[in-house]
């Protein structure tokens, strides 16, 4: 896949994952980076970290933002060919605590799940004009190997991962390729709920995980696992419950140190 000359649409793109794609993509003469992102003061924020880069305030939990995002993103940018899904939330859920009403308990499947599915299939006809395009859903190495702290996250993950294998068939007589970024356990915000419960000195390099994840969309690698996160997807197929014991184990440990 080719970046150079591109027009890439980032969501979630004020931190982490996203706003590293942003630091490197900066660097690939790409012709415009777009980001989104639901505040306004973290857009602003990276605006002026990165000058040419263009923001637009929208929430992928909510699906007229997610239209007016297109009407504006593409009265400006008809060239936009690459869309990055990756805003998502990550949390840290006891679902034995019965005081979490309805719609807080599937937030992460409004932003992680139906965010990324509503994205594509709002600017998938626009995708198809373009003689080059692609989409690149972010899932995560959980995706395989589900979290024990973090089911509902997880459960969007693994979503994530079916939703595109087949988005992936149903698209391959198209001009879009669709890959698969998998993270592993990496150095972002989005592990800070959970200080305490995992080694964070485990977690991979956000800049390094970026690096292999850029390389594998120009060696069009369709599903991209740096690290840890390979080695999940062998371990689901080899010993399925092996490596979430062991995770639910090693969670039980620490929540009793904290007590």
């Amino acid at each position: 896949m080719e970046l150079k000359g591109s027009t890439i649409l980032i969501t979630g793109g004020t931190s982490g994952i996203g706003l590293e794609f942003v630091r490197q993509l900066t660097k690939k003469e790409v012709k415009n980076i777009i980001i989104t992102g639901r505040d306004l003061d973290k857009l602003d924020k990276a605006k002026k970290q990165f000058p040419n880069i263009y923001t637009f305030q929208s929430d992928v939990s909510k699906p007229t933002e997610i239209e007016k995002l297109y009407t504006d993103v593409i009265q400006q940018f008809p060239e936009l060919n690459i869309i990055i899904n990756n805003a998502g939330i990550m949390r840290n859920l006891d679902l034995n605590d019965s005081s979490m009403d309805l719609e807080n308990i599937t937030r992460e499947i409004a932003i992680n799940l139906s965010g990324p599915i509503r994205m594509n299939h709002q600017f998938l006809p626009h995708l198809k004009t373009k003689k080059s395009a692609a989409i690149i859903n972010v899932s995560s190495g959980l995706a395989f190997v589900p979290f024990p702290i973090s089911p509902v996250y997880s459960a969007t993950k693994a979503g994530i991962h079916s939703y595109t294998q087949v988005l992936r068939l149903q698209l391959k007589k198209t001009n879009i390729k669709v890959f698969e970024l998998a993270p592993p356990a990496t150095e972002t915000p989005l592990g800070d709920a959970f200080e305490g419960f995992v080694d964070s000195k485990q977690n991979m390099k956000v800049d390094k995980m970026v690096e292999i994840a850029i390389d594998g969309i120009l060696k069009n690698k369709v599903e991209i696992k740096p690290g840890l996160a390979k080695i999940l997807k062998f371990m689901s197929r080899l010993a399925p419950n092996f490596i979430l014991n062991v995770m639910d184990k090693t969670i039980e440990k620490a929540k009793a140190k904290q007590v």
